[in-house]
């Protein structure tokens, strides 16, 4: 399926690592125009020399995403170099792990300038771009925002807030017939996910724990399933799809618990 892409220009939040670095692979397969946003330059740079993304500083914007000026600045920055702005991928963010008896009220607050301020930063100075290209926004949230996890209220009320702005802002933006949807991942095995792993005695066995509760092939998500559901929703084959919670989880969140 062609999905009309070709010289779209699309901003990923985190987009050199992870389920950020497999938007941005799909983007570029597809023939749109990434630009990553990822305060990890070495990463950056490992992406774009992978993808031989010609004009490669035009490509990647390396800042800390916690700062609205710094959100404000890679926004124009992709503009002014590449004309317009089709596109936002939201997808930057960390489980800290900052619970309600592990934390306190100050990482509180610092996990959700880690977690969620920038999505709506980035949106709001993506705004003006959108409008006049009629683009649309995809925010990556989480299962735990439905599901919860224990210890981790900083990372699970961003995403919840994540669910809950992605339906604001599609109401908010019907008018400039901007589209709005979020895509919710459960257990995904990325880079983040196998370091996670890494910490238990027997990591392979934890695994396959993990895996055995996943009712559709008893298997992790990978983060390429989770790009093709973005890359589709930023297409004109989603058309009339807005405010939308797009589950990409092998039925982890919703199937009955019987099954496994």
């Amino acid at each position: 399926m062609d999905l009309g892409l070709s010289g779209k220009v699309v901003l990923i939040t985190g987009g050199a690592k992870g389920i950020g670095a497999a938007i941005t692979r799909a983007a570029v397969r597809e023939g749109a125009v990434p630009v990553i946003v990822d305060r990890d330059a070495s990463a950056c740079d490992k992406i774009i020399s992978e993808l031989k993304l010609a004009r490669a500083h035009d490509h990647h914007v390396i800042v800390e995403l916690q700062s609205p000026e710094n959100c404000a600045d890679a926004v124009e920055r992709a503009a002014s170099a590449f004309g317009r702005v089709d596109a936002l991928i939201n997808n930057a963010g960390v489980n800290d792990t900052v619970g309600l008896e592990r934390g306190s009220p100050e990482k509180f607050v610092a996990s959700l300038q880690m977690n969620l301020l920038h999505y709506y930063n980035m949106a709001h100075y993506a705004l003006p771009h959108l409008k006049k290209s009629r683009g649309c926004i995809v925010n990556i949230a989480s299962k735990t925002a439905v599901t919860g996890q224990g210890n981790t209220s900083g990372y699970v009320a961003s995403k919840g807030a994540i669910l809950a702005l992605t339906r604001e802002w599609a109401a908010e933006l019907l008018s400039f017939d901007i589209r709005v949807n979020a895509v919710v991942p459960a257990e995904v095995l990325t880079p983040l996910y196998e370091q996670w792993l890494s910490n238990f005695p027997n990591p392979g066995a934890k695994r396959k724990a993990l895996e055995a509760k996943i009712p559709l092939e008893q298997r992790m998500t990978t983060p390429d399933e989770v790009a093709a559901m973005v890359l589709f929703l930023i297409s004109g084959q989603a058309s009339h799809i807005t405010g939308q919670h797009l589950y990409v989880d092998g039925g982890y969140v919703h199937l009955d618990r019987a099954l496994t």
